[in-house]
């Protein structure tokens, strides 16, 4: 791309909200406008854009394009209509593509039954060796998948390729095929046509699908979303698509763009794309990041995976003070909750939630505690009458039926007995006259309906994450 079609960095927007994870830029449909184009998708808070590849010259394109704009990321791989033409010095050209530092995906690659513009045959076998390169590359994929739904979960499922994950490109199938899809560690790309019907077969996937594993496309220059129908896709328009997801799940936008820029920076490797957050906003209330420390080092922990929920970013460089976070509150009237949470064990800190407690107690707030349950074996005394003064509920992670299963999985620094006063304070939490809440995750290792016996003998209810 010629230097002059750079795009002014006074242009980019300084917290992107919306990923469009595909378009297709490179492509002569954006010949006469490209910057105008990508200033368009700027503004409408378009942060990061990754654009696709199918065939060598398109990779090479996109890569050319992704070293011109740092908000652009490219993927490389050789689109089914052209299995064809694979050859093992073409997959060679594409392998040294890969290794260029702008590249985050292997891709668009997959099956197309409805157009055979390849045999079958050399669809499978390209399909299979661009998965074997995304694992020899640690890349995760992008798929296109059409009218060969078994056949491509099959070859999913033998070739391993839930070890590098990706992305089902322009979802084609059903919530039961979707949730077929999520258990082999791929997410979901939804784009333009879920605009076209109010209650269609998309509309229900997007309704259903994981938050953590929804990502918006638009497949630019085509599938252009309802009122643009008709005419040329662009990036742009991946507002108009989430705008109806967010009306679909009945959530705001806002927080549908931040959880699936989030998804999109955990599968891509995007750079972070906010600051630290001590307090975040999510389903009409406020948390409270306070501390990135905890008791635990559950297996199941966000803390394992990414710095990064829903697109906040929660790793903080320090642990903020009391006037700080009162600041980063605000008015507290205009949320539901005020939650004490973090990116660790917010009990660690129990003199800022005494103190935050009590002031947003005196503005008629109500305010909630996200806790493992182990405060009171940390402080060495009952804390949950002190809690009881200054907060209305408590969520404990329960988080496993017995002793052994919390020990195992938990790996609290308090070992054994760490589940026996997870109990206890539940136990005096509800003496205390808290609110109070236990959560499970839905894991493996993890007992449901044990557990939800166990929440039943102290009296609580028992919620699954």
């Amino acid at each position: 791309m010629p230097r002059s079609e750079r795009i002014s960095a006074d242009s980019e927007p300084k917290s992107p909200l919306l990923t469009d994870t595909h378009v297709h830029l490179n492509l002569k449909a954006y010949r006469k406008d490209r910057p105008e184009v990508i200033a368009r998708a700027l503004g409408a808070g378009v942060g990061f854009m990754v654009n696709v590849g199918f065939d060598l010259a398109t990779s090479r394109a996109s890569v050319e394009l992704a070293e011109e704009h740092e908000f652009v990321r490219a993927s490389v791989g050789l689109h089914p209509h052209g299995a064809s033409t694979l050859t093992e010095d073409l997959l060679a050209h594409l392998s040294e593509l890969a290794s260029h530092p702008t590249v985050i995906a292997i891709g668009e690659t997959g099956l197309d039954y409805y157009r055979d513009l390849s045999p079958r045959d050399d669809q499978q076998r390209a399909f299979r060796r661009q998965i074997e390169l995304a694992r020899e590359l640690n890349l995760p994929l992008i798929i296109h998948n059409r009218d060969a739904l078994d056949d491509v979960l099959a070859i999913i499922d033998d070739e391993g390729a839930s070890e590098v994950g990706g992305v089902m490109h322009c979802f084609p199938g059903d919530a039961a095929y979707a949730e077929r899809v999520v258990e082999l560690g791929f997410h979901i790309g939804i784009g333009g046509p879920v605009t076209y019907s109010a209650r269609g077969r998309l509309a229900q996937v997007a309704e259903a699908v994981p938050l953590n594993r929804l990502l918006l496309e638009t497949d630019a220059p085509w599938l252009t979303p309802e009122p643009h129908r008709g005419g040329r896709n662009e990036p742009s328009y991946v507002a108009v698509v989430a705008e109806r997801i967010a009306e679909i799940r009945g959530m705001s936008v806002e927080d549908l763009a931040r959880a699936t820029t989030g998804n999109s920076t955990r599968l891509f490797g995007f750079p972070a794309a906010v600051e630290p957050s001590i307090a975040y906003e999510m389903w009409g209330n406020l948390y409270l990041n306070i501390t990135n420390q905890c008791t635990n080092n559950c297996c199941f922990c966000i803390r394992n995976q990414t710095d990064t929920l829903w697109g906040y970013n929660l790793k903080l460089r320090s642990e903020p003070a009391v006037e700080e976070l009162m600041v980063a509150i605000g008015d507290p009237g205009r949320y539901r909750e005020i939650v004490f949470c973090g990116y660790g064990e917010p009990t660690m800190r129990l003199d800022v939630i005494l103190e935050v407690g009590r002031r947003l107690k005196a503005q008629g707030a109500r305010v909630r505690v996200d806790t493992n349950g182990q405060g009171s074996l940390l402080w060495n005394r009952n804390i949950a009458p002190e809690l009881a003064e200054v907060v209305d509920a408590v969520s404990v992670s329960l988080n496993a039926q017995d002793a052994e299963t919390y020990d195992r999985i938990c790996g609290s620094r308090f070992g054994g007995k760490a589940y026996e006063h997870v109990l206890a304070f539940v136990s005096e939490s509800v003496k205390a006259g808290l609110d109070v809440s236990v959560s499970v995750v839905d894991v493996p290792e993890i007992d449901i309906e044990a557990a939800r016996r166990v929440a039943g003998e102290l009296g609580v209810p028992l919620r699954v994450r």
